[in-house]
């Protein structure tokens, strides 16, 4: 049997090759995926542990404020500590050297006075460290920074992917945003481990002094680093330090520190970054399920009277099955293995897609790791085996005698269909239940999973009616296709399953770029109602809405004086410790927020909240935290104390979470940023006339875009544009899989039909039309299995949309524009799927298609 399933692959190579391309593409994007995820863990851990080679020690606070976000650094953002500390560590047996560590925000300017950076990649500025041995950065060219008279720009060291990026040199004088404008020389450029950064981080040093003037505070560092004497243990030194430190401050070891840096670093971007892309995987590769099983029940349909005299001949129903089995692993193993090597490219097309949509990513060689082959070679052949399970059970079981004639798909599976309706059925009534009553994610999702299941079920049970319709509207019922699109028609109905089986790969994929689609659009329509309703000023000046810097609070300081401004209020975003746990602050000048924002207030005040008095909270936040209570802050600065909440407001777009007056905030923050100015213009004032006033303001703050009502509405929602589009690119291997499923199945139905062909074109059907009957019935497929999508993906986002609107402030809205888009792409892809086959259709020898048995 197990020649007999190997003379199957050969014989049948050309059949297989839709199969082979599926299971290829499917895993080739596994193995991708897990390749740049590999890839990018090995360079982060070699890169950290070449820089922080020389940190034998590594001296923090206590105090941990927040984990990673809202710009906080890697690991979460500490309470500073005193520099000085430094000096008496110096003098602790076994110690080297020890050096205050200042690390802040910095935003550098280009040649062309714009931000450097990309998307997401911290913006960076710090001390540089006179010890080469603690410094992670070194020079490649220039000097280290001097301290200047008064007066002049302060020197700088930049790295070079920094310069490279802003086209910065040596000499050049440039901005660093800290976020005060300082104006700077550039006096170094230097590297950071073997690189020229850590992807697209940017980073600015000072000498000691300037930076504490603008990053830190007199006299504060955010860490203390310590390099050993020769042949002194990192635990050695960590012990000998420790005895040294005041309360609240304790000693870690460097492979420690560098392993926390790493582990944050998967934390806060690799686990996202992997579970990202690995959705995709799971739909190529649940898509590519689909075309397997397609095929492999055509296939043994076709195979039922050589299998039938296999088992006259005395081959049992469990030989049959292993070797069908036998068939579809050995297939799903050479498809595996070249979808291995095929891995290779399709990582270097995800660095490349992320990288141009401003992801940098740090270079260095591929790692292929023993794990990520064996993944892909287990998925691969498991996917391809358990897809063509089903259909190897139904050609075991097959009567010797019965099965001596051949039959249609259809036929062999009547039995499965009586069983699956039902259930189907079952699916479906809980599904759409559970999502429409699911009052959390957990419930929708179980709902949305039941009703994507019971979808595909009773695919056969739509299919017949469905394509009839179609087929019905599409060739206007016969006057626009004739006799063809009549034809197509039936075909198309006669055999549900297949049809069925056929369009659900594309239904599959469809449903997740509708899903995608409608709750982007949904997100955007909110962000922009948002501003519709709580923007009440008449210009907006906004930093990069999607992993951008910030704006210096002065700025709100200069526009407030320009000629026409009735009020300038600056709006920023911080993270603080709130009733223990980390959270979204909101800080503004509360006194002037009504000229800026519209608050929907619920119950308290704004005013309440001037000077710091109280805190704002969000509706949500008010069930931990209700009007009167009183909640426990600790501030960026380690200070901790009670506020009272004084107002409680409906959620809108950053204001979900707590409320802070600017003076509150302040005063705990050694570095305070804003990430949008609200700018009222006085009576009479028009925003055409104060405009190039504004804009002419903000140049010295990197020239930022000074937006009106609409243009602030769209720049809130670009960071979603950016999302999706990166999905759209990594859902099209997922539509090709879908598309080449049909195709192969086409081809597949042309081989079965051969001698209905040869008939049609004996009684007068020409090679035209032979090749429109294929079109057409393609047509009908994609279409079914395109609405499908749309309809299944419209209703996933709505389940979706609505259990996060039970926390957030997001509300359902569908383009019927962009659906239609989808509907018509998916038409005009189903027709382009076939092609081949309908080429291969008219090309029949007649003579020989009659004769065919």
């Amino acid at each position: 049997m197990l020649t007999v399933a190997l003379r199957n692959l050969t014989a049948r190579r050309l059949r297989l090759i839709g199969t082979f391309l599926a299971v290829f593409l499917g895993v080739a994007f596994l193995a991708g995926t897990l390749t740049l995820n590999a890839t990018l863990s090995r360079n982060f851990d070699n890169l950290f542990a070449t820089a922080d080679s020389g940190v034998a020690a590594v001296v923090r606070s206590d105090t941990l404020i927040a984990s990673s976000g809202n710009g906080t650094p890697l690991g979460g953002l500490r309470a500073p500590i005193q520099s000085q500390l430094a000096d008496s560590l110096r003098t602790v047996p076994g110690v080297a050297d020890a050096q205050p560590d200042i690390v802040g925000y910095g935003q550098l300017l280009g040649a062309d006075g714009k931000a450097v950076g990309g998307n997401g990649p911290p913006r960076t500025a710090g001390n540089w460290i006179p010890s080469a041995t603690l410094n992670a950065y070194h020079l490649v060219s220039g000097r280290a920074p001097r301290d200047v008279p008064a007066g002049q720009p302060v020197e700088a060291v930049i790295n070079r992917g920094a310069a490279d990026a802003g086209h910065l040199k040596i000499g050049d004088t440039t901005i660093v945003q800290t976020p005060l404008p300082v104006r700077v020389t550039i006096v170094g450029i230097a590297g950071f481990g073997t690189q020229d950064g850590i992807g697209q981080v940017t980073y600015a040093g000072f000498t000691k002094s300037v930076a504490e003037n603008y990053i830190a505070r007199p006299g504060q560092a955010s860490q203390i680093l310590i390099a050993a004497k020769s042949g002194v243990s990192q635990d050695s030194v960590v012990g000998a330090v420790s005895k040294a430190l005041p309360p609240g401050v304790s000693a870690i070891t460097g492979a420690a520190y560098t392993k926390a840096t790493t582990d944050a670093i998967g934390t806060a971007f690799l686990t996202f970054f992997k579970g990202f892309l690995l959705v995709f995987a799971a739909v190529a590769l649940l898509v590519a399920s689909f075309s397997i099983h397609n095929t492999y029940t055509i296939l043994i349909a076709q195979r039922t009277r050589e299998n039938a005299l296999l088992r006259a001949l005395g081959a049992s129903r469990s030989q049959i099955l292993r070797s069908s089995l036998g068939e579809a692993a050995a297939l799903g193993l050479a498809a595996s293995a070249v979808g291995v090597v095929g891995g290779l490219g399709i990582a270097q097309a995800l660095k490349a897609l992320f990288d141009a949509a401003g992801f940098a990513l740090p270079a260095g060689g591929l790692a292929v790791t023993g794990s990520t082959i064996a993944i892909a070679l287990l998925v691969g052949v498991g996917v391809t085996a358990l897809a063509a399970l089903s259909p190897a059970v139904r050609a075991s079981r097959v009567a010797p005698l019965a099965a001596l004639r051949e039959a249609s798909v259809g036929e062999t599976a009547s039995g499965f269909g009586r069983v699956r309706t039902p259930i189907g059925a079952v699916l479906l009534v809980g599904g759409v239940a559970l999502a429409v009553a699911g009052g959390s994610l957990a419930l929708a999702g179980a709902g949305a999973a039941a009703t994507t299941v019971a979808v595909v079920m009773l695919g056969p049970v739509a299919a017949r009616g469905a394509v009839r319709v179609l087929g019905a509207v599409v060739t206007g019922g016969g006057r626009l296709a004739g006799t063809t699109g009549v034809l197509a028609r039936r075909n198309a109905a006669r055999d549900p399953r297949r049809t069925s089986a056929t369009a659900t790969a594309l239904m599959v994929g469809v449903a997740v770029v509708t899903l995608l689609t409608v709750f982007a659009t949904s997100v955007k329509a909110s962000l922009k109602s948002d501003v519709d309703r709580s923007f009440v000023g008449d210009l907006a000046v906004s930093a990069p809405g999607f992993g951008g810097g910030g704006l210096s609070p002065q700025m709100a300081a200069d526009l407030q004086k320009v000629p026409g401004v009735a009020a300038a209020v600056g709006i920023g975003q911080g993270t603080a410790s709130i009733g223990g746990s980390a959270e979204n602050v909101t800080f503004a000048d509360t006194g002037k927020l009504d000229q800026a924002v519209s608050v929907d207030v619920r119950s308290g005040s704004v005013a309440a909240l001037d000077g710091g008095r109280a805190v704002g909270v969000s509706a949500s936040e008010a069930k931990k935290h209700p009007l009167g209570s009183s909640v426990s802050v600790v501030y960026p600065d380690g200070s901790a104390g009670t506020v009272p909440v004084g107002l409680v407001y409906g959620p809108r777009g950053s204001f979900n979470g707590f409320l802070l007056d600017t003076a509150a905030w302040s005063a705990h923050a050694n570095q305070v940023t804003d990430t949008s100015v609200i700018v009222k213009l006085a009576p009479g004032t028009s925003i055409a006339a104060a405009r190039p006033a504004i804009t002419a303001a903000v140049v010295p703050y990197g020239s930022p875009d000074v937006q009106d009502r609409q243009q602030y509405a769209d720049a809130q929602a670009s960071g979603v544009d950016v999302v999706l589009t990166i999905s759209y690119v990594l859902l099209v291997l997922a539509i090709v899989i879908a598309l080449a499923g049909i195709a192969n199945t086409l081809a597949l139905s042309v081989h079965e039909r051969t001698r209905e062909l040869g008939l049609l074109r004996a009684v007068g059907l020409t090679r035209p039309q032979t090749r429109a009957l294929v079109r057409w019935e393609s047509l009908l497929v994609a279409l079914f299995g395109t609405l499908g999508g749309v309809a299944l993906g419209t209703f996933l986002a709505w389940t979706l949309v609505r259990a996060a609107g039970n926390s957030t402030a997001i509300g359902f809205a569908a383009s019927p524009t962009t659906l239609a888009l989808i509907l018509a792409a998916g038409a005009v892809a189903g027709v382009g799927a076939a092609a081949r086959p309908a080429r291969r259709a008219a090309r029949l020898d007649l003579l020989g298609a009659i004769a065919q048995e």
